[in-house]
């Protein structure tokens, strides 16, 4: 009897002690079914390259302007997409989407040929609302807004950045009032992909 009551005494503690084991657990990462959908749909194209034309540029820059165009998914996570914009020779710009936990972010990553950080560099904006899975918007993000006014640019904080991706097109849009560009590229002719972006490498 007195060993049954011991046993049974055990067994109460250890039940007890169970209880009172906490679960330790990371904060869980959340997102949303339109905007995982539209990061795999880019996903899907990782490693590629693929060449573009210009659609649009109220600006009629130069900088574009019979430039060979080129973007390349070029690095992929379950968080973040790397995708760098050539213009010509020029490798400064790679435009990176990142799942933050309450959307998406675009940032633009301007580099000097050296690798060094460009002094417009990290701009971008970051999602509102569920978008779809085709396509996402981008308005200016506060940092973004900041750094425009120091650079004396303050039409910029009105910026909205679209990503669009379909199976035979991906759009990159700019616009803003009297403002608007446009590159498409065409996603049903894989190109060879081009050296790492200035500030990266291949390794």
């Amino acid at each position: 009897m007195k060993m049954i009551s011991t046993t049974l005494a055990l067994a109460a503690a250890t039940s007890a002690t169970a209880k009172e084991t906490p679960i330790i657990l990371e904060a869980p990462f959340v997102s949303i079914a339109s905007q995982d959908a539209y990061f795999n749909n880019l996903k899907a194209h990782c490693g590629k390259a693929y060449e573009g034309k210009l659609v649009a540029d109220s600006a009629n820059s130069d900088s574009f302007a019979n430039k060979k165009l080129v973007m390349h998914v070029r690095k992929c996570s379950d968080r973040e997409l790397q995708i760098p914009f050539h213009v010509g020779n020029d490798a400064s710009r790679t435009w990176i989407l990142t799942k933050t936990g309450s959307g998406i972010s675009l940032k633009h990553d301007h580099r000097q040929k050296d690798g060094s950080y460009d002094d417009a560099t990290m701009y971008g904006g970051h999602t509102v609302d569920a978008g779809f899975a085709q396509a996402q918007f981008f308005p200016a993000d506060q940092y973004s807004k900041e750094d425009f006014i120091r650079r004396k640019i303050p039409q910029s904080t009105h910026n909205i950045w679209e990503m669009h991706i379909y199976p035979e097109r991906f759009t990159y849009r700019l616009v803003r009032q009297g403002k608007l560009f446009r590159v498409d590229f065409d996603l049903t002719k894989p190109i060879s992909p081009p050296a790492a972006p200035w500030g990266y490498t291949d390794k």
